[in-house]
């Protein structure tokens, strides 16, 4: 609560001294003095958001870069973290509540007043609710400042503001992690970018007939009209030949980014389409058509791609709008802007991919106001239905409620069932391009399923397996990795030696170029490490679920899960509760968990098999405490009080060196230490080996 006390105690010097908010035309209201560096460090911190603090006139002076030898990007990857007590919608209400906060339940939000606006008059209708809270993460958005941030943001404002008996707080007051030069200087080359891009880009309508037919054609828009493409403010962008989708702020209606779509035709006379956003993806928050949504529209469908879009609108008349990343993703800062419909029909495509996608996005928005269009070949994406002339409006209309009862009889799984005969291909899941092999045992990577991965110690399990990722990653499956027992930093290193397929501390040239490339990648991390509670890994993979809509998540390993929280209980049974937990989250989630577990050590001569780790034979618990203590000779002595250890229970070995290295054998038990010494590859320990 310090934090809070804080804040409380700055809110009147901020009305006192008064904030510099000398901020450039083209950035939204929240970035607010992040030009400018606090002298002193930052006060409040928090592990999993940027840190956020006040700033006086007094304490502000111009950032400066210090290159002593390379920038570095903070935002580099993501780190999943997640709060010791997870939040829910309960705490929010009674919170808001007890402040004497009005607001009523959205369908993925709740609606309050905005307090970064004067209030408006007593017995306004709802409309004016403009600030917007997440039921499940608790953050923030108003859509007419659009000030962003975390719950805990919120409250902190909402304690200044009533402390100092206001009805409103400035948003200047919530500031954001300030911005090193180089990412000034990015914002603004990106924003110029925009800018340049978009004026010398052409309207349709300045266009010769017989362009515009080229261009429809290389396209597969034909037909889409002239007046559709002007009505969503497209254009053509003739030095790379692409199509402009404008992203317009839907609160001043200035520009603030565009995506290009490029046509290209392969050898075998395929047309191949690329997607270019600038700025870059992850912060290309566009939802496609926006602006011609009106306030009282209550009807919405949702599309994957920006000509989709425009088909809808054309064919049926009614409000649509496309996805800024179609079915990889639908980040929840643009929830707030489809809370107004009563009604969301999902269109996102015309394969199982898009229909996967349809599901898991209808829980993000309400399932009881979410209809789905099943793909199928009498109802393909809205592009090419409207090329094939079918009839949009009728499609749209026999769209299937999203929420469905409990039990439900084989005709309403008919149409599933004949899309998965039809479909054989798809349903086997997304290929892996660097495995052939796995793709001939396993068909494919597919979501709700829980892959065990077992070997034995020192076999690269975590090796092959971030390679597995990363080939899938490379593909956008949005993948979350828990690594228990190797730091983030480590494993990071491996998988963009992996992506780079070089070793680059030979090439520290170009870590850059890679690093960049990688950093694209839809990839993020969980902070955990060592020995954690089953329970809060479970809720930081949902967390991660609802915010990135994960897709695959990899636990290294199952060991670290079992905690001592169940001393009592059999680890058996504790392995077997772990790995259920898993399952039921990868059904539920509609997400691939893929598991790595040690197994029972096994002889030499004996291949691994299922009773390896399950049955009645299972691999003994990895728990491994080492009491040590110096020795002047070459001998190492082991004991073990593990009573599921075999005989015998002290052995004796050299300690290895180039010439003699150390070999399996008996007992088995020993084998893991024996492992462990083998390839111990950091600084010698001195007095116990010296093993390089």
């Amino acid at each position: 609560m310090w934090r809070s006390r804080f804040l409380r105690g700055a809110g009147w010097l901020l009305q006192g001294t008064g904030c510099i908010p000398c901020k450039p035309s083209h950035l939204p209201p929240w970035r607010y003095l992040s030009f400018y560096q606090p002298c002193l460090n930052p006060v409040l911190q928090r592990s999993f958001r940027a840190p956020t603090w006040y700033c006086f006139e007094n304490r502000l002076r111009p950032a400066v870069a210090l290159n002593f030898c390379r920038t570095l990007r903070k935002d580099a990857k993501s780190l999943i973290d997640f709060p010791a007590q997870p939040l829910t919608v309960t705490d929010i209400k009674q919170y808001l509540r007890s402040k004497d906060i009005p607001f009523y339940d959205g369908y993925s939000c709740l609606h309050a007043p905005s307090i970064f606006m004067e209030p408006a008059p007593e017995g306004s209708v709802k409309e004016h609710y403009s600030l917007f809270i997440d039921k499940t993460t608790g953050q923030f958005q108003c859509k007419e400042t659009l000030v962003e941030g975390s719950w805990e943001d919120l409250q902190d404002c909402i304690e200044v503001m009533l402390n100092e008996n206001q009805t409103s707080i400035s948003p200047n007051v919530l500031l954001g992690f300030p911005e090193s030069m180089e990412e000034q200087e990015e914002r603004e080359m990106e924003m110029k970018e925009v800018q340049r891009i978009w004026s010398s880009s052409v309207p349709f309508s300045d266009l010769l007939d017989e362009e515009v037919q080229l261009i429809k054609t290389m396209f597969q828009i034909g037909k889409l009209t002239n007046a559709t493409l002007k009505k969503f403010g497209v254009r053509f962008f003739k030095p790379t030949k692409s199509l402009v989708f404008p992203w317009f702020s839907g609160h001043d209606s200035g520009l603030r980014g565009v995506k290009l779509l490029s046509a290209a035709a392969k050898g075998d006379g395929k047309v191949v389409y690329t997607e270019a956003t600038v700025p870059k993806i992850s912060s290309y928050h566009n939802l496609f058509g926006l602006p011609l949504i009106g306030r009282k529209d209550g009807e919405v469908v949702l599309t994957g791609r920006e000509i989709d879009s425009m088909a809808v609108s054309q064919a049926t008349g009614l409000p649509s709008l496309a996805l800024p990343r179609g079915v990889s993703c639908l980040p929840p800062i643009l929830l707030p802007y489809l809370e107004q419909f009563k009604k969301v029909t999902l269109w996102l495509g015309g394969d199982i991919r898009s229909w996967e996608a349809s599901k898991i996005f209808s829980r993000k928005l309400g399932l009881k106001r979410c209809s789905l269009i099943r793909p199928g070949d009498f109802q393909p994406c809205p592009s090419e239905a409207l090329a094939q002339g079918r009839n949009l409006a009728r499609i749209v209309k026999a769209s299937i409620p999203a929420a469905h009862k409990s039990i439900v009889s084989f005709k309403q799984l008919r149409e599933d069932v004949y899309g998965e005969l039809a479909n054989v291909e798809q349903v086997a899941g997304i290929q892996w391009s660097r495995f052939p092999e796995l793709n001939r045992i396993l068909k494919g990577h597919r979501k709700g399923e829980l892959t065990v991965f077992t070997g034995p110690t020192g076999s690269g399990k975590t090796t092959f397996i971030s390679e597995l990722a990363l080939d899938l990653c490379m593909q956008g499956v949005n993948t979350l990795w828990g690594s228990f027992e190797i730091n983030n930093v480590r494993l990071a290193k491996i998988m963009l030696t992996q992506f780079a397929k070089q070793r680059l501390e030979e090439n520290l040239d170009q870590y850059d170029m890679w690093a960049d490339k990688f950093e694209d990648l839809p990839l993020y991390f969980m902070t955990f490490h060592g020995q954690q509670n089953i329970k809060a890994v479970l809720d930081t993979m949902q967390h991660a679920v609802y915010l990135y809509d994960i897709s695959h998540v990899i636990i290294d390993n199952l060991q670290f899960m079992m905690g001592q929280e169940n001393l009592s209980v059999d680890k058996f049974a504790v392995q077997d509760h772990i790995i259920g937990a898993f399952r039921k989250f990868a059904t539920n989630s509609c997400c691939h968990v893929t598991l790595i577990i040690h197994p029972r050590k096994e002889e030499d001569d004996k291949e691994l098999q299922t009773a390896s780790i399950f049955g009645t034979a299972k691999a003994l618990p990895m728990v491994t405490v080492t009491v040590g203590s110096k020795t002047s000779g070459q001998k190492c002595c082991v004991v073990t009080l593990t009573e599921a250890a075999d005989e015998p229970r002290v052995v004796d070995f050299d300690l290895p060196n180039e010439l003699t290295p150390l070999l399996r054998g008996q007992p088995n038990w020993d084998n893991y230490v024996k492992g462990v010494v083998q390839h111990y590859r950091a600084r010698p320990i001195p007095g116990f080996f010296n093993s390089q």
